[in-house]
């Protein structure tokens, strides 16, 4: 994929600048991803509006880790599954389900990997989910509601993957292991692993 500008307030629409500024307000900096998606004031508000309302929906921290991180991994997003390892850090999540979820290996908990297999259904298949998909999910104690409410998390990480997807080198990649998790005092600063693909996307024209 080519590259697309990343915006500060200076540069961006006007329409954007008032985001951007939440951005950094909330953030301290301005991550990239918006910085990319403020050439679209509409579609930066979309993301933003819809970050927020994901994350107020019936899923506790858990299962919206499981959500963001089996499509992150699905769509091979290289920004976005470090990003969401240093999120779901934040938010508590148990080590053991960040790294099932990269790994892409099931989860322990038989009700976050119906989560998973759900979720991973619906977006590999396009929202083209069989009747014994419903049933098995249905079965693990979640309903109609958290349907949508998937749909709703697809909505936010199509935004995301489809802007911000890279396709590593053998050569970059092999600095890191299991996606390229660059650690701090094990503690993942997502922020930071956004930005050093920004600084060194002069190395590697691979995307």
């Amino acid at each position: 994929m080519t590259t697309l500008k990343i915006h500060n307030i200076e540069t961006a629409p006007t329409e954007a600048k008032p985001l951007l500024e939440n951005s950094q307000k909330a953030y301290g900096m301005i991550p990239g991803l918006h910085g990319v998606l403020a050439a679209s004031p509409q579609l930066l508000k979309a993301y933003q509006e819809l970050h927020q309302l994901f994350t107020e929906t019936s899923f506790n921290n858990d299962e919206l880790t499981v959500v963001w991180q089996t499509i992150n991994v699905e769509h091979a997003c290289h920004y976005c599954v470090p990003a969401h390892t240093g999120i779901a850090k934040m938010m508590k999540v148990d080590d053991a389900i960040i790294n099932a979820l990269r790994d892409e290996t099931p989860l322990a908990d038989a009700k976050l990997e119906a989560l998973r297999t759900f979720t991973l259904s619906l977006t590999r298949n396009r929202g083209n989910v069989s009747q014994a998909d419903l049933e098995a999910f249905y079965a693990a104690g979640y309903g109609e509601q958290q349907v949508l409410e998937i749909i709703l998390g697809v909505s936010q990480k199509v935004i995301s993957n489809f802007n911000k997807k890279k396709r590593l080198k053998k050569r970059r990649a092999s600095l890191y292991k299991n996606w390229g998790i660059p650690k701090k005092n094990e503690y993942y600063n997502f922020f930071v692993i956004g930005k050093y693909f920004e600084n060194n996307a002069h190395k590697d024209k691979a995307y």
